[in-house]
């Protein structure tokens, strides 16, 4: 009889680099797996794009991360989870698909009545997905803030470049808001810098966690949870060695 050959990595992609923020709160929770990161930084932002050209770009990555028999596939872009998961479910049937998406439910469920600020692209804010999200669970004091090229100088990594940035862009919030929904995988990389712009006390919620919380109860449900010793494979789509350094060291900032 022969014996199965069964799947070992799981793959995770996002628009750039941010989505190693989603990465780290799996390892968290799902330590004994192999992973295959994809950043498509040579076609970062997602947030500018059309409907139809972050489908496509998501169909491909997805051929990619197939050919290397992938057992489930994490989509860490809120923009693309946004526009482009319930096409790829469709169309992608045989595979598990679990998708990050604006932690605004959270909100609702922990601090309900504090005045919120969103921080999204321009694609997350737009797409139907988040508008039903947002008026399902609308508190009546929530701020929605387009922070168009955002991901990008985050990707970037200048600091004096992201610290001018977010003052001009957040600074007229500073003293009035006490909830913050990081939006985009990348906005945790400089959550800091956001708390020192909008002051002391401030609450902040992304989807990472509970993302990582029902990915290992998919793999479990379908038996499909790994006793591996832990690897973690990088792809840029852009080839650029620094982002290869830059993603390694966001993904060992936290003790995993």
């Amino acid at each position: 009889m022969q014996k199965e050959i069964r799947k070992k990595d799981i793959g995770i992609f996002d628009s750039g680099i941010g989505g190693v923020t989603v990465l780290r709160e799996i390892i968290k929770i799902l330590p004994n797996e192999s992973y295959i990161y994809f950043s498509d930084s040579k076609n970062n932002p997602y947030g500018d794009k059309t409907k139809g050209e972050i489908i496509k770009r998501c169909e491909e990555i997805f051929e990619i991360l197939l050919k290397r028999d992938c057992k489930a596939i994490v989509i860490a872009c809120n923009t693309a989870s946004s526009i482009a998961a319930n096409y790829l479910r469709k169309k992608y049937k045989d595979i598990p698909i679990i998708a990050i998406e604006p932690a605004y439910k959270m909100v609702y469920d922990y601090a309900y009545d504090k005045n919120t600020l969103v921080m999204a692209t321009k694609g997350t804010i737009e797409s139907e997905r988040f508008n039903l999200l947002f008026h399902k669970y609308d508190n009546h004091k929530t701020k929605i803030l387009e922070c168009v090229g955002l991901a990008d100088v985050i990707e970037e990594g200048n600091k004096d470049k992201i610290k001018k940035y977010l003052e001009e862009n957040i600074g007229k919030y500073r003293g009035k808001i006490e909830n913050v929904v990081l939006g985009c995988t990348h906005y945790p990389l400089v959550q800091e810098e956001i708390g020192q712009v909008l002051g002391k006390n401030i609450r902040f919620f992304n989807g990472a966690n509970r993302l990582a919380v029902h990915l290992k109860d998919i793999l479990t449900k379908e038996n499909l949870i790994g006793d591996n010793e832990r690897k973690i494979e990088f792809i840029d789509s852009s080839n650029k060695k620094e982002k290869e350094e830059r993603f390694y060291k966001f993904l060992e900032e936290e003790d995993l």
